[in-house]
Order: structure tokens, then C-alpha cells, then sequence
């Protein structure tokens, strides 16, 4: 009985060495510097190249709602107590910046908002000379542009042009997009208003006003099917048509890609929802035509909440943005070209409608997975 009691001991200790190894091991993954990227080194972009150009669209997760300063949760907690994404700092601590990468962006009703070389911008006094809007939170944008960066020869400029709380089904309705019938109602293609009106009657013309801004883009004055994405992209073609105010020193550019992290708007109804792949698909081919970039790559993330098998309006939303995923082969013509990304696992058990919790690290992983697979495109 001795002999089989020390036995078990011995074993109790081996599991529970184990278990401290494996969790030495999982933190030594965060910190061990060879699984990370390399910090920038300081150089200018070789400016004889055309500046390759990332549009970034879609609603409050894209604009970015994670966290920079503050405990648990916090972009700050993450690189200085936990030791990620360290290429975010110097050696002394101080946020980096890149001066290979510009980040630009741009939101309806307020116009330019950021125009700085990528880095994380703190404080609570002014906004620095070249840097127009403080802010306190990030979005996917630092991880797109450190991985592109390194993975692109040339200057890069991440470009955002987005706002919160917008459909694809309506606000981002893109050009193209045909009316169609669902029971008694008839539903807007592009550029009708209202969103729907009783089948048999005609819906009058949208009155449009200039500049008009609301939280949920619905007003009757003002708005119309793809005002959204009329509104953003007109945005984004304005920095581009500046491109010298935008990437100093630059001469000519290229939009080499988008990317798109959007679907929570459009899960609240079951008819957007049904019609969600439909208009992401024209959405993907609008986007091509409207920037004259016929092969320019498209990376989407899917929302963190939407588990695959799941139902439900999310579960629709989710089959088709891993329905347009070039490996899927539901679309020819998107093999090689089109990504997604399936959040999930990334998502720490929060939901985009609740913008993750705050959580830095879900925008953090979000962003460097969706620049990994924009890199890959950019090979084929």
C-alpha cells in the first residue's frame, strides 16, 4: 500500500509539473521575441514606388473600440506587463512609429481625423502637429499595418474610411444592388428610400441634405440605399486624390487591397440577413470597379460571436463570409484573392455588439491574422 501510495504522488507531481510547464510554455510564446514581429527600424519607404494603398471598411469594431490605456484589457497592459506585440515599443518603452506606413482616416460628418505615420499616439494634452484626433481606443489597424508593412517593398498607407452601426443591407448597400420581394414588402436596391415600402405602391424619391449625420444612418431626410457606401468611399477617394497631404513625398499609388470587419447591423434583421451574402459579393466586385483596382486582394473578418453550425441571423451572416473565401469554391473568381478570417478563437468570449469587451488584444490578434492572409494574396 506504501509502495502504491508514493506512486501516486510521484504522478501527482509529474501532472502538476506539467501543467506549470505548459503554462511557462504558453507565456513564454508571448514573450519569446523569434514570435513576434520585428520592430521597425526607422527608415523611410523607397519613395521611387507607388504607394501601395489598403482601404479599410466596415462599422464600430473597424473604427476600433479596443482600449489603449488602463489595466486588464488594455493595449498598454498587453505590450508592457504581458510582453505582447512588442514591435509596438522601443527598447526604452516608448510607443514606435513606422515611417513606412501612414495612417490615414477618414469619417463621415467629421471628415480627416488621423493623417501620421503608423504608432500608437498617447496623452491627454493636444494632438501632436501632424496628428489631428487623439484617440483612446484602436481598431484592427496597428496589426494590418505592421505585418503588411514588413511584407510589402514599398510605402504603404493604411486607409480608413468607416463609421459605427451601419448595414451592408442598407447603409452600404454598393452600386448595383437590385430591389427585390420578400412577402408583402418590396426592398430597397441601391439608392431607393425607404428601406422597404408595401409591394404594389411606389416609394417617392429620397430628399437629400447635404451633410446629413445620424448614429443609425435612418432618417427619411437624407438617406438612401448605399449612402453609406457612397459617403465612404467618396472619403477614401478624396485622401487618395491629395496623395502628397497624405504620404509625403509621394508620386503615385496603387489600392493593392481592403479589408472589411462588419456583419453585426445586418444580424438584427432576418431579411438583411438572408440577403447578406448576395450583397457582400457585389459589395467585393463594386469596390474593385469604383477604385479601378480589378486585382486588388479583399481580406474580411468574421464576427467573434458566430460560432460555425450555429443558426440564427448571425449563423447566415457567418456562411457567407466563409462562403466568399477564395478556398471555398463557391466563386470562381475569387480563388487567390479574397480572405477570411474567422474570429472566434480571437474573440475571448466577447461579441462585436458589445465591441469585445473593450479588450485590445481581440483587435490586436484580429488585425495581424487579417494582415497574415492579406501577405499571402499579395504572393499569388
Amino acid at each position: 500500500m506504501k509502495r502504491r501510495t508514493l506512486l501516486g504522488v510521484v504522478c501527482l507531481l509529474a501532472v502538476a509539473l506539467m501543467g506549470i510547464s505548459g503554462a511557462w510554455a504558453a507565456e513564454k510564446v508571448d514573450t519569446d521575441p523569434k514570435q513576434q514581429l520585428p520592430k521597425p527600424d526607422g527608415k523611410p519607404a523607397d519613395m521611387t514606388k507607388p504607394v501601395q494603398v489598403f482601404i479599410l471598411m466596415g462599422q464600430s469594431n473597424m473604427v476600433g473600440m479596443g482600449k489603449i490605456a488602463g489595466g486588464e484589457g488594455s493595449l498598454e497592459n498587453a505590450v508592457k506587463t504581458k510582453h505582447k506585440y512588442s514591435y509596438l515599443v522601443d527598447d526604452a518603452g516608448a510607443w514606435t512609429e513606422r515611417k513606412d506606413v501612414r495612417f490615414v482616416r477618414m469619417m463621415q460628418g467629421k471628415g480627416l481625423m488621423n493623417n501620421e505615420w503608423m504608432g500608437i499616439k498617447t496623452g491627454t494634452g493636444k494632438a501632436q502637429p501632424e496628428q489631428l484626433f487623439m484617440s483612446t481606443t484602436i481598431g484592427p489597424e496597428f496589426g494590418i499595418g505592421h505585418v503588411v508593412g514588413n511584407a510589402v517593398d514599398a510605402p504603404v498607407m493604411i486607409l480608413k474610411s468607416c463609421i459605427g452601426n451601419r448595414a451592408l443591407g442598407w447603409h452600404l448597400l454598393p452600386p448595383g444592388s437590385a430591389r427585390f420581394e420578400e412577402g408583402d414588402r418590396v426592398y430597397a436596391g441601391y439608392e431607393d428610400a425607404p428601406d422597404s415600402w408595401a409591394k404594389g405602391t411606389e416609394p417617392k424619391p429620397p430628399v437629400l441634405k447635404e451633410g446629413t449625420v445620424t448614429l443609425k444612418g435612418d432618417q427619411l431626410a437624407g438617406w438612401y440605399a448605399g449612402k453609406e457606401y457612397d459617403d465612404d468611399t467618396a472619403d477614401a477617394k478624396k485622401v487618395l486624390a491629395d496623395l502628397d497631404k497624405h504620404y509625403p513625398g509621394a508620386k503615385s499609388y496603387e489600392v493593392a487591397g481592403f479589408f472589411f470587419w462588419q456583419g453585426e447591423k445586418d444580424a438584427g434583421s432576418a431579411v438583411w440577413a438572408a440577403h447578406y451574402e448576395k450583397n457582400l459579393v457585389q459589395f467585393i466586385k463594386a469596390l474593385r470597379k469604383d477604385f479601378n483596382a480589378p486585382n486588388a486582394k479583399f481580406v474580411l473578418g468574421t464576427m467573434g460571436e458566430s460560432v460555425k453550425g450555429n443558426g440564427g441571423n448571425g449563423g447566415k451572416i457567418l456562411e457567407a463570409h466563409l462562403a466568399v473565401d477564395g478556398t471555398a469554391g463557391k466563386y470562381p473568381e475569387f480563388k487567390g484573392n479574397v480572405a477570411t478570417i474567422y474570429t472566434h478563437d480571437m474573440a475571448r468570449g466577447g461579441s462585436g455588439n458589445g465591441h469585445y469587451g473593450g479588450n485590445a488584444e481581440v483587435y490586436m490578434d484580429v488585425g495581424e491574422a487579417m494582415g497574415r492572409a492579406m501577405a499571402e494574396l499579395l504572393k499569388k
